[in-house]
């Protein structure tokens, strides 16, 4: 019988969970209301090191608010990441907004220097305002994703977003753990350097609610006005009197019930998927035509996904013929995501320097990655990989 790895599954603690599950079907409390909910937000803010944060019922939901309070509007253009998931774009569409896409770098991140060379060559500047050369588009906003935890270079995309006066929304939906190490935000956490950032807790996420989402800013007023949104916009809550169209999407107290729990163990997950990616590291990179793509020396990732790159001029077959084989042998891997600017509702649109982003694109595999990986498993991945060097 052959084996089965799962690619990045739950990591539960049946025991823990099933009593906060108990205590809200017991209370009454399952929905948008209840003790747990308040009390994720409180762990989630004091673990990355801010005042405060909001559940929300999906990553997708808090993105989609985020762009609202930050004031993008109908006919602004949001600059987006190719390489990501196409969850990180459709809310900018949600706007009635324009993505402008951009490629990443070596890091798989949005790349730096094309972002200042859009901006500095494709854009104009009036009145402290950026707009775009072509569209005469407001340039509103930019959506940073920190790509399989990894982490962008935070500090030239905020220098540019001051220059040239756009606000910044981190995508940490993949990179809750990874944090900086070194330079101006030297212990600062992914999600809590823009003027705002959001996490999901997606059923593959280090951590996991089922579903659900947060956002965390340094800015108060940003936080109330979203959580204001996502109960519908009462400005009364006793007489239901709503001055604003609102959105159904506060976290359930049934989520929160999950997701207190997991955050106690995430520096547990981290530290089991810190070994597995060594282990992983070691026993690839000695493969020719395989690399394991890294992550930034300055930050310490959580190390979400494990990406490997496959040269099959050196390794012998494509990406797309390994991943049909470690399926077939019961391990379960994926591609990256197809990149967004080539997707049909997007193909029309502006995008910039993508050139390193198709070349990931065509290279890479995700290998298991789960927080309850062993490492007997992990051994058996890599000896397929062996495998199929040697016996194409």
């Amino acid at each position: 019988m052959k084996q089965k790895i799962n690619l990045s599954v739950p990591n539960l603690d049946a025991e823990s969970i099933l009593s906060n599950l108990k205590e809200c079907i017991e209370s009454g409390w399952v929905s948008t209301g209840g003790r747990f909910i308040e009390e994720f937000e409180e762990k989630i803010a004091k673990y990355v090191g801010v005042q405060s944060a909001v559940g929300v019922q999906s990553g997708t939901a808090a993105l989609h608010t985020a762009l609202r309070v930050l004031g993008v509007e109908s006919g602004d253009e949001v600059l987006v990441p190719t390489l990501t998931f196409i969850a990180a774009v459709n809310p900018v569409v949600y706007q009635h907004a324009t993505p402008v896409f951009i490629g990443c770098d070596d890091t798989l991140c949005i790349d730096p220097n094309a972002l200042e060379f859009f901006l500095r060559e494709e854009c104009i500047r009036k009145e402290n305002t950026t707009y775009n050369k072509k569209t005469s588009a407001r340039i509103a906003a930019i959506i940073v994703v920190h790509v399989f935890g990894n982490t962008a270079n935070m500090e030239r995309i905020m220098e540019l977003a001051a220059e040239f006066n756009f606000k910044v929304l981190e995508d940490a939906t993949e990179a809750l753990g990874s944090y900086y190490l070194d330079g101006r935000y030297k212990g600062k956490h992914a999600g809590t350097i823009g003027d705002l950032g959001v996490y999901s807790f997606n059923a593959n996420k280090i951590i996991t609610t089922g579903g659900g989402g947060m956002v965390v800013s340094h800015n108060e007023e940003l936080l109330n006005k979203i959580k204001f949104l996502t109960t519908q916009a009462k400005t009364d809550e006793l007489y239901f009197i709503h001055d604003e169209i609102g959105y159904n999407y506060r976290m359930l107290n049934l989520q929160a019930a999950l997701g207190t729990s997991q955050i106690d163990s995430l520096e547990d997950f981290i530290e089991v998927k810190t070994r597995n990616y060594d282990l992983y590291k070691s026993e690839i990179d000695a493969i020719e035509g395989l690399e394991l793509i890294r992550f930034n020396d300055d930050i310490r990732p959580n190390y979400w996904f494990y990406s490997v790159l496959v040269q099959k001029e050196v390794y012998g077959i494509s990406k797309d013929e390994l991943l049909l084989k470690l399926i077939e042998e019961g391990v379960a891997t994926r591609p990256i995501w197809g990149l967004i600017h080539e997707q049909k509702p997007y193909r029309y649109h502006e995008a910039h320097s993508i050139e390193t982003a198709k070349f990931y694109h065509d290279r890479i595999l995700n290998i298991p990655c789960s927080s309850n990986l062993t490492s007997e498993e992990v051994e058996i991945v890599i000896k397929l990989l062996k495998k199929y060097k040697n016996n194409n």
